[in-house]
């Protein structure tokens, strides 16, 4: 007969998996995925290194976990702003300075996101949503289009066209050696050049 684990047993269990979750984030936050390894986790959890494989397989379990989870709030944060009052350019304008600034405030996080070089079950998850930020795009895109504010003939493709300037326009600025060479005052005064380019390139060409 199969053990069955108690409600209470279950509860508990995935209250500290998504413990452990959190302190995975912290972990990459503070330093990239380079940083997460099971052995730090479970020293920083105070757990045996063992009993981190009772929540996940493996690094590459954890590490695609941790990035949907840092992942959705950024594309929570983009839906946000792209949900504002205004017109379809004054949202896409918003939400390209959102998406800038939340890069700004957590550069090594924004840098593990979008180009770290990471484990391929964490790369499927960036592909996944790369397309989700593209779909919340291409959402405004149409609604621009039917009120007559943009000539777009594929807005899925043009968002997708967003996306990947704006995650390409990001890996320079926001990569470990540019950090290391740049002051505070000399980064904002990149996050400054950067957010009037994506905007000026991402939406000059689309107002009527």
């Amino acid at each position: 007969m199969a053990y069955r684990h108690t409600p209470e047993r279950q509860a508990r269990d995935r209250a500290q998996r998504e413990h452990v979750l959190q302190l995975a984030l912290a972990l990459v936050v503070e330093g990239g995925f380079a940083s997460l390894t099971m052995q730090r986790l479970a020293k920083a959890a105070d757990m045996a290194t063992g009993s981190l494989y009772r929540h996940f397989a493996g690094k590459g379990e954890l590490a695609a976990e941790v990035f949907c989870l840092a992942s959705q709030r950024e594309v929570e944060a983009l839906q946000e702003a792209l949900a504002t009052d205004g017109s379809a350019l004054q949202r896409l304008r918003a939400g390209i300075e959102r998406f800038a600034r939340r890069a700004w405030d957590s550069r090594q996080l924004a840098w593990a996101l979008i180009a770290e070089p990471v484990d391929p079950q964490v790369e499927e998850q960036r592909l996944r949503y790369r397309e989700a930020y593209a779909e919340l795009f291409a959402g405004v895109l149409r609604e621009g289009e039917q009120h007559g504010e943009f000539r777009v003939s594929h807005p899925h493709l043009v968002a997708a066209c967003m996306v990947g300037a704006i995650s390409e326009v990001l890996v320079g600025p926001l990569s470990p050696q540019a950090r290391a060479q740049r002051s505070e005052a000399q980064v904002e005064d990149d996050l400054q050049q950067v957010r009037s380019t994506l905007i000026h390139f991402c939406l000059g060409a689309l107002a009527s």
